[in-house]
């Protein structure tokens, strides 16, 4: 895969996007059932790590990571 010349910046509400961004990553490293474990503390950092993320620790909720986790499940799926 090569880098787009432009990205833009990713939020928290881009739960696709980071998701997308956390199975380029991690690949299948992660399936479904240990996506829905892994703990949010973990997946904060990781999320605060990726490319082009310009969201902050402080924004960052108990939801936007379980939309964030289904959503990674989903791509994990599309991908398989």
């Amino acid at each position: 895969m090569t880098a787009k010349p432009f990205e833009l910046p990713i939020h928290w509400a881009d739960h696709e996007d980071i998701a997308m961004g956390l199975y380029e990553k991690f690949g299948d490293d992660f399936d479904e059932s240990k996506i829905y474990r892994i703990r949010f503390t973990d997946l904060l950092e990781w999320v605060l790590s990726l490319p082009n993320f310009a969201g902050t620790r402080d924004q960052s909720t108990e939801g936007h990571l379980e939309q964030i986790q289904s959503a990674w499940v989903y791509e994990w799926r599309d991908n398989q």
